[in-house]
């Protein structure tokens, strides 16, 4: 949603800015094949009950709705993220960053597809344009591995502990799916203050 709601404030200015998205693993002793689902996993990290864990991601998706989203959290695939990371950085280098990004949260949160395992991550890379033998090769080894941990250790310097998290110049910050007005008033005070 934060990525949306940017996107959307970038649209409504009329300045070029360029976004880099950088790695980030909320849970990185996650497993790649995770039994259990979504609410069960809020219910114990968060120590609530699973009721309130469902009305806590009904809550997500309908702000996901109203940002154009379509969110099926109740099917969501819960799985260790890594290799997606490593597929997005592999993608970089290919320019294709943006839309390997895009796909793979669609596929993860719209589609609930398995974003962990390789077979998927291959066949999202195909749709998007990369060599499915080079991604398949890739993901095979431990490639993009030390690009991935420089973003976490970024990420780690920067104190940043959950995401959506968004660093502009390097100098200012919002966290959360902050609403899109919020972007465009952090985005045009940072331009005036950049042009004077």
């Amino acid at each position: 949603m934060g990525k949306k709601h940017l996107e959307d404030a970038i649209e409504k200015i009329n300045h070029p800015i360029e976004v880099t998205y950088r790695c980030f693993e909320l849970d990185p002793t996650a497993e790649r094949d995770i039994k259990g689902n979504m609410y069960e996993m809020l219910a114990k990290k968060y120590g609530m009950s699973i009721e309130q864990a469902k009305a806590n991601t009904q809550n997500m998706v309908q702000m996901a709705k109203e940002a154009g989203l379509d969110y099926h959290l109740d099917t969501l695939i819960l799985t260790n993220t890594f290799d997606a990371h490593r597929l997005v950085v592999f993608a970089k280098k290919h320019g294709l960053m943006k839309e390997m990004t895009e796909r793979i949260l669609h596929a993860y949160f719209t589609e609930s597809k398995h974003i962990g395992d390789h077979k998927t991550l291959t066949k999202l890379a195909v749709e998007v344009g990369l060599d499915r033998d080079a991604v398949a090769n890739m993901l095979a080894t431990d490639e993009m591995t030390e690009e991935v941990r420089a973003d976490e250790q970024l990420a780690t310097d920067y104190r940043i502990t959950g995401v959506p998290f968004f660093l502009i110049d390097k100098k200012y910050s919002l966290n959360g799916a902050q609403p899109t007005e919020v972007f465009v008033q952090a985005l045009e005070k940072i331009i005036a203050e950049n042009e004077s």
